[in-house]
């Protein structure tokens, strides 16, 4: 998750947005079916296998590979290789899309399942799989990767109405955040261009780490106003535009099964945080999107730090997380 500073706003400001929001900002909080509450039960047997294999991703990509990003060229290689390797073992056939940033090439990364019946139609679920300079970068983004590669594994024999598209982008972080450059910008650009029909787009940013201590959840204003101060859920995050897309996918996880917290908010996309991810590309082009996160910087004291280490990362949690976003995309895909 990349960022820009923001200034602080006014409290006359504020309360007028606050309004604002009442008005014509219902979507903020009334959403379909209602977040857990609750203690968590102990994980089965398939769900210790999954938390296994998504500690073995995050390990990979920010332990044993580290800081991946142009400036650090051959682990971004490497990272992009590994990638490749786990989707190619689950049998499935990799694409990339090769581009030039600073003389170097990069690559985005993408699978496609085709659809059926609806094949027109495309639903794309993504992660950047670099990191900000100085960050071996665990949740931000390897925890999005790794769900990203669990659940292609788990599509591998889904037979989706609509056309289902798996992407590890490049260059979402500085400094290439929102820039030409950045790998959902080319990649949605080039949607846009071949008059791709891309239904929803979901991206996994920052998806594990949790905290049970009240106060350790923040927000940028005017959002305090209406979401817990425990930082103890997965958030849903759309512009005003995307939220039909917020709705279904957040009704999906809830009525999936899955015991875990989930809020949900569409907000204008100049709000910070909203648009901080690739999500961002796609609204550029008209698609509907959002992104599913544990909120990093409002959350995680380690967010862009050398600290973002694999051992931060609650993987007993972010395998539920995961588990509740395999029936997101069964149902974004039309299952």
């Amino acid at each position: 998750m990349a960022y820009k500073k923001f200034p602080a706003l006014c409290a006359g400001g504020c309360a007028l947005f606050l309004a604002l929001i009442a008005i014509a900002g219902g979507s903020m909080v009334i959403l379909p079916g209602e977040s857990y509450r609750g203690a968590l039960p102990p994980l089965e047997r398939e769900e210790l296998q999954l938390r296994d294999r998504l500690r073995q991703h995050v390990v990979q990509l920010s332990g044993t590979i580290g800081e991946r990003n142009v400036a650090h060229y051959d682990s971004l290689v490497k990272s992009a290789e590994y990638v490749k390797a786990e989707l190619r073992k689950a049998g499935l056939s990799v694409s990339e899309q090769p581009f030039a940033a600073d003389g170097k090439v990069v690559a985005n990364l993408e699978v496609e399942m085709k659809g059926t019946t609806e094949a027109q139609e495309i639903v794309v679920i993504g992660a950047h799989y670099d990191s900000a300079p100085g960050t071996p970068g665990a949740d931000d983004n390897a925890s999005g990767v790794a769900a990203l590669l669990e659940l292609a594994r788990q599509c591998t024999n889904l037979r989706p109405a609509r056309t289902v598209r798996f992407v590890a982008f490049v260059n979402e972080e500085a400094p290439y955040f929102q820039g030409e450059e950045m790998g959902s910008v080319v990649y949605a650009q080039r949607a846009k261009e071949r008059r791709e029909k891309i239904v929803g787009m979901v991206s996994l940013e920052t998806i594990g780490y949790y905290a049970d201590q009240p106060g350790s959840q923040r927000y940028p204003a005017p959002l305090s106003h209406f979401y817990p101060d425990t930082g103890n859920f997965i958030g849903f995050v759309s512009n005003w535009n995307s939220q039909s897309l917020l709705r279904q996918a957040i009704g999906a996880f809830r009525r999936g099964g899955v015991k875990f917290p989930s809020e949900g908010v569409a907000a204008p996309a100049g709000i910070p945080g909203i648009g901080w991810s690739d999500q961002w590309s796609f609204w550029q082009q008209g698609y509907p999107a959002l992104m599913v996160t544990d909120t990093a910087p409002f959350r995680y004291p380690h967010y862009h730090e050398p600290s973002d280490t694999p051992d931060r990362i609650d993987y007993g949690r972010m395998t539920r997380v995961v588990q509740g976003l395999g029936k997101v995309v069964e149902e974004l895909a039309g299952k």
